[in-house]
């Protein structure tokens, strides 16, 4: 079993995705933005973690870089929804993100990801 830490602003996502990764076997941490999630990996680190992009506070980019910057193994998902074209999406993977995602999400197509990133 794997630690999740799932980081998005919409409390129905982290459900959708706390629901979906404990049903895969993992355990899942959660926060509601950027800042509190590095603070929480600070805490606790995680085997990997799926990250909104836009978020009040500390955006996914932003946490990203930090992440980055401190942590050299870190393993990071990036999702998004609602953006105008894949600019932040490519940025995610410019600062290390493994695999991105747009939202709606395929979850059979993220859980894959999930048990690949957690094997490489």
């Amino acid at each position: 079993m794997a630690t999740i830490l799932v980081i998005d602003d919409q409390e129905p996502i982290r459900s959708l995705l706390r629901v979906a990764l404990e049903g895969a076997g993992h355990e899942v941490l959660e926060a509601s933005n950027g800042r509190l999630g590095l603070e929480l990996y600070r805490e606790k680190s995680a085997d990997l973690i799926i990250t909104d992009i836009v978020m009040p506070e500390m955006d996914g980019l932003e946490l990203m870089l930090e992440l980055t910057r401190a942590f050299l193994n870190v393993k990071v998902i990036a999702i998004s929804g609602g953006l105008e074209n894949d600019g932040p999406l490519n940025v995610a993977k410019l600062l290390g993100a493994r695999q991105t995602f747009q939202k709606p999400l395929d979850m059979e197509q993220l859980l894959s990801a999930v048990r690949y990133d957690l094997v490489h």
